[in-house]
């Protein structure tokens, strides 16, 4: 009788757990003991349950995959759940992690599996220095936007908030401009540093430009801003839980 690993899915994207959660069950390999929609909701979880295996993603808000191994005590085998580029993929594969790419497919997964199973021991891998390769960086103080044939440098501290629009995104500046950038959120999310704060999937603020936090009646948050039109922004559901203990309220 083949052992039966219990895990634990982690990833903000509720359709890709529950398309791994159906792609899982056949093989009656997992027990899945719980689901977290981000990297602190999985810490918890991790060190409550302390299952054998996790399913992570790396790119989530509030907390991402990398941040929440740093903080684990103690290790499960890691499964990362990614559509991350292949310079990561590269470095999970030589540091002995598995990796799922986005879409997960069938064949991958079975191959995971075999994999998974033929491991008796605890997986050994050289963790910090796995984050430190991977550590996003977040020495910039600027970001540059296009005006016509001008580059403009924007400084962190002047932007409010960082929105996305359909296809584009801003940066909202304290003096009330929006200024479009090539930029991407998930790119912005791992190059800004700590005082920034995804809190939906198309808001990243500036936790220092916040003047007052309101609790919305649906259980969302509603950040006030301090710049002279006080701009408002609302988290997304799933994330108020992990942004009230982040400022704890």
């Amino acid at each position: 009788m083949n052992h039966k690993f219990t895990c634990i899915i982690i990833d903000d994207e509720e359709l890709a757990r529950q398309r791994l959660i159906r792609l899982i069950t056949p093989y009656n390999v997992f027990e899945v003991i719980a689901q977290a929609t981000n990297g602190q909701e999985g810490l918890k979880l991790v060190e409550e349950h302390q299952p054998d295996v996790i399913f992570l993603d790396v790119e989530m808000p509030v907390m991402n995959g990398f941040e929440m191994l740093s903080k684990l005590k103690k290790q499960p085998k890691v499964i990362f759940t990614t559509a991350y580029d292949q310079y990561a993929i590269k470095a999970f594969e030589e540091n002995s992690l598995d990796y799922l790419l986005k879409p997960v497919e069938k064949d991958r997964l079975e191959k995971c599996i075999a994999k998974l199973q033929a491991t008796h021991k605890p997986m050994e891998m050289p963790l910090q220095q796995l984050l430190e390769q991977l550590k996003p960086k977040k020495e910039i103080k600027t970001l540059t936007v296009k005006i016509g044939d001008k580059i403009l440098l924007i400084q962190l501290n002047a932007i409010i908030a960082i929105e996305a629009e359909e296809k584009y995104v801003f940066l909202l500046t304290e003096d009330g401009n929006k200024h479009l950038t090539d930029f991407t959120l998930s790119n912005l999310e791992d190059r800004l540093p700590d005082t920034f704060c995804r809190i939906h999937r198309s808001t990243i603020i500036n936790t220092d430009k916040i003047k007052e936090i309101r609790k919305s009646f649906n259980g969302a948050l509603v950040f006030v801003m301090n710049n002279k039109e006080q701009s408002k922004f609302t988290s997304s559901r799933s994330n108020s839980e992990a942004l009230r203990e982040r400022f704890d309220i």
